[in-house]
């Protein structure tokens, strides 16, 4: 599976692979692009990766989570390019025997995805201003 796309994620796509007769859980995450942001107003967002090395470190995140939280099944794909004011710019999901796990692990990988992954962010504003950074407020 690749983990980063110039094109639209397709979420009912992604989510009927993630059933396992062994999870009780499938936990959905979707990050999609808000309208504003530090109060002014996003016209929309840019992502650019180091791509090899994006790819290398998703499939890492995702193979730590598996483990750790014995999982069914940990996917992610994030958006690069241009992402339009509510598209999805990034995917998690996660599936196991119980709730708890599902939901600690989707947590734990979209944050590491956010702080760790070789993966920008440039938010263009309606007023013609461009900021980058602040692909994560994990805290």
């Amino acid at each position: 599976m690749k983990h980063l796309s110039a094109h639209t994620i397709n979420i009912a796509e992604m989510l009927a692979t993630a059933h396992h007769p062994k999870a009780g859980a499938v936990v959905l995450f979707s990050g999609e692009t808000r309208d504003t942001s530090n109060g002014k107003t996003v016209d929309y967002l840019l992502y650019e990766a180091q791509e090899s090395m994006a790819e290398k470190m998703i499939a890492s995140i995702l193979e730590e989570v598996a483990k750790r939280w014995q999982l069914n099944i940990a996917m992610a794909v994030h958006r690069t390019g241009k992402v339009a004011i509510s598209e999805t710019a990034v995917v998690v999901i996660t599936a196991s025997p119980h709730r708890s796990e599902a939901y600690a692990a989707n947590r734990f990988i979209i944050d590491k995805i956010k702080h760790e992954a070789p993966i920008w962010k440039c938010e263009y504003f309606t007023d013609g201003t461009k900021e980058w950074g602040g692909n994560c407020n994990c805290a």
